[in-house]
């Protein structure tokens, strides 16, 4: 006589992939000679177990999937974090990179620009108020002639 298979773990469902698939064609042959022996009781308690073990798989089918799309998720999640890492780190490096290269051809950073606004402003600033003082000295202002800037181009 065959072998019960023992359980594989503690949710009570035998393990069978030990049995050959003859083993379990036979045991499916026995099932259903006791079955014709005792008539349709027998054959309403093999469909009971068979719809409680179809439950049961299907349960623990659904758990194993769970935990496994939440492994893939969890690891999905830190392959972004080490990618966004990674671009930023070489964005950081093409940046240094392209300002070394502007430096060397006498560009100005944005930094220059920004402080020589600022002195433009206050010399303008200062400009201004000591323009006032000598416009109010002399009485009525008169507009002063600008001369026409000379382009430095050759036609």
């Amino acid at each position: 006589m065959a072998k019960k298979p023992e359980p594989a773990d503690p949710s009570g469902m035998p393990d069978l992939s030990a049995l050959s698939s003859h083993q379990i064609w036979l045991a499916g042959l026995g099932a259903m000679a006791q079955a014709q022996a005792q008539g349709s009781k027998a054959i309403e308690t093999l469909v009971s177990d068979g719809l409680a073990f179809q439950r049961k798989s299907q349960e623990e089918a659904r758990q194993r999937f769970e935990e496994a799309t939440e492994r893939f998720t969890n690891m999905a999640q830190g392959l972004g974090q080490q990618t966004v890492g990674r671009i930023d780190k070489l964005e950081h490096v093409f940046e240094e990179r392209v300002a070394r290269a502007l430096h060397r051809l006498g560009m100005p950073t944005l930094q220059d620009i920004a402080d020589l606004q600022t002195r433009v402003a206050d010399l303008e600033a200062r400009l201004a108020a000591s323009a006032k003082p000598a416009a109010a000295a002399k009485g009525a202002p008169k507009a002063a002639k600008t001369p026409a800037r000379k382009s430095s181009r050759k036609a």
